[in-house]
């Protein structure tokens, strides 16, 4: 399996060896699904400011590809977690997208040409 480029970037936060593993094995999905990504960010965040002691840790994701790029972010209280939802909603983005390029290749737009025009000989 082939090993892509994220950049994985933290605040407020250490990233270890093994965040960045499960980053890398939780985004080598979305590389499965679409063969034009051209860069993905993810920025891992812990804030400790929040008033009540729920949702402290953010998962953002950026995903770059041809036409609209996508982002995601998920909160929740466990780092993980959020990394696992905010690949989901990357992931479920890329699915829409290639289901909508299949329905838009499937109706294609006749185009009437007017019998007023002389044809080339």
């Amino acid at each position: 399996m082939k090993q892509h480029d994220v950049i994985i970037s933290g605040l407020n936060m250490d990233l270890t060896d093994a965040i960045r593993n499960v980053v890398q094995a939780k985004v080598e999905k979305l590389f499965e699904h679409e063969d034009h990504i051209v860069r993905m960010r993810v920025e891992l965040e812990y804030d400790a400011h929040q008033s009540t002691h729920q949702n402290e840790f953010i998962a953002k994701g950026h995903l770059e590809v041809r036409g609209n790029d996508h982002n995601a972010h998920a909160e929740t209280d466990d780092l993980y977690k959020s990394i696992d939802e905010m690949v989901n909603k990357l992931d479920r983005m890329l699915r829409r997208r290639s289901r909508l390029q299949k329905v838009k290749r499937k109706n294609t737009h006749v185009i009437d040409i007017p019998a007023e025009i002389p044809k080339a000989v």
